[in-house]
């Protein structure tokens, strides 16, 4: 399901100038929630922020479409959203726009009996990341990452 909302969706947020940072469909009993992330190519790094008035621009087109298509067969709730602070990386793109950045990585198994790492976002290739965890080197396969998410940085503390 996912896959198939992304092809729909992604064409037309991307016509209107977006980026589909990434989308979550969680369905359950008596309802389902489509939450979309969105942000402008470049994003906070260039100085674009997503606005109420981009996220309502963005749920009126995915509505059309989802409305005219009807790939969801149970009742939903669509939500649109900046990636906010703490946002996900999810494409290799993402992952190298934010070298140099801090970041909480989550693998799908785990490696020397850890999961979960938190750590600077040293490098990217073509394969994966290069993370420095406590003072050490760390490389993820970007098919062995189950989450990311950017840490927030909210300046420094005055003593």
């Amino acid at each position: 399901m996912r896959e198939t909302l992304i092809s729909m969706l992604e064409p037309g947020i991307v016509a209107l100038g977006y980026e589909l940072v990434e989308l979550e469909f969680n369905a359950h009993h008596g309802g389902g929630l489509l939450r979309l992330y969105i942000d402008h190519p470049g994003g906070e790094t260039e100085g674009h922020y997503v606005t109420v008035e981009d996220c309502a621009a963005v749920s009126r087109m995915s509505s059309e479409l989802l409305d005219a298509s009807d790939p969801i067969r149970s009742e939903y709730t669509l939500e649109v959203s900046s990636p906010g602070s703490d946002r996900p990386l999810v494409k290799p793109a993402h992952f190298a726009r934010f070298v140099g950045s801090r970041v909480h990585v989550e693998s799908h198994l785990p490696r020397e009996g850890r999961r979960r790492w938190t750590g600077d976002l040293v490098s990217t290739s073509d394969s994966g990341v290069l993370l420095r965890v406590d003072g050490n080197e760390v490389v993820l396969g970007f098919n062995e990452i189950k989450t990311a998410r950017l840490v927030p940085h909210y300046g420094t503390r005055r003593e």
